[in-house]
């Protein structure tokens, strides 16, 4: 029997983590430890079980036979607690910290100003929100949720769409004023187009010409942002033509201090936007469903 002092299900999880990580070091970053104490933890899982786990002579970790074994009986029981964990919470009353990961301008002009009603509503949920344009892993950065835009990769993970939104090109009317209107995607070759410093998707633009068939314009500017909002900012202050969610720039439109461009060429394509998480049905966590379904009846993307 083990002994009470034993947190069983912590060594496990750290080993698990170890292995999906492939190293110390890189497991201790996931798990907020110091690799020594991550070092030392193995350690002594070894020593209980009297077997090694890991093979340390190379500079790659590597299992032994009974460290594979204990591997796959481990993510077993991790799965197995962690649904057991989402069933009880599921017939709680929403509570607890809801970590919750957006995209920048999502984040910022429909996330937050909806965040008061929610809190409101449910006042024993704690929200730790994140923004940031870059892909997480849900499971390694421990999100419960996740807002995305684009199309959505091959994943374990559950979405729900939230909405979507035409995309257009946009400039401001000072940079237009120096540089001249582009009147066919062929003349954006004298232009500056913005674009973003990270992979994605789809980095050219994509219009369709008089024939109607596909154009696609590579970016080429001396202007990488990290983040949507960060582009709808330069293409305010006359850095550049930015390519956006309509959504994102309707009101700048609206106000006359972004200009659409090329919409006769525009090939109609729509930017959607997702909620992303983990589980689903009677195993979601009572604050993560509410969260969702707030989603959902409140965000507009239009």
């Amino acid at each position: 029997m083990a002994r009470p002092d034993i947190n069983r299900s912590g060594e496990i999880e750290v080993f698990v983590r170890v292995v999906e990580a492939g190293s110390f070091s890189a497991a201790a970053r996931a798990l907020r430890m110091t690799p020594s104490a991550v070092s030392k933890l193995i350690a002594r899982l070894e020593a209980r079980l009297g077997a090694r786990l890991i093979s340390r002579s190379t500079r790659k970790l590597q299992l032994t036979p009974e460290g594979a074994a204990f591997f796959d009986s481990g993510v077993r029981i991790l799965a197995d607690m962690a649904a057991a964990e989402r069933e009880a919470a599921a017939g709680a009353a929403p509570r607890g910290r809801l970590r919750v990961n957006s995209y920048v301008p999502f984040g910022q002009h429909r996330l937050i100003p909806l965040l008061p009603r929610f809190l409101e509503r449910y006042p024993e949920i704690t929200i730790d929100l994140v923004l940031t344009d870059h892909v997480i892993d849900l499971m390694e950065e421990r999100a419960d949720v996740a807002i995305r835009a684009g199309p959505l990769g091959e994943s374990r993970l559950v979405a729900r769409k939230l909405g979507q939104s035409p995309v257009v090109v946009v400039a401001a009317p000072s940079y237009l004023r120096t540089h001249g209107t582009p009147r066919t995607p062929a003349d954006l070759d004298h232009h500056s187009r913005m674009g973003f410093c990270f992979v994605r998707h789809l980095d050219d633009w994509p219009f369709v010409d008089a024939a109607g068939e596909a154009v696609l314009v590579p970016i080429t500017g001396n202007a990488l942002v990290s983040d949507g909002e960060a582009m709808r900012l330069m293409a305010l202050s006359g850095a550049g033509i930015a390519r956006l969610a309509r959504w994102h720039v309707e009101p700048d439109i609206a106000a006359g201090r972004l200009v659409p461009l090329l919409e006769a060429f525009n090939p109609g394509d729509e930017e959607r936007t997702h909620a992303v998480y983990v589980g689903q049905g009677k195993h979601l966590p009572a604050r993560v469903r509410a969260f969702l379904d707030f989603l959902v009846e409140t965000v507009r993307l239009t």
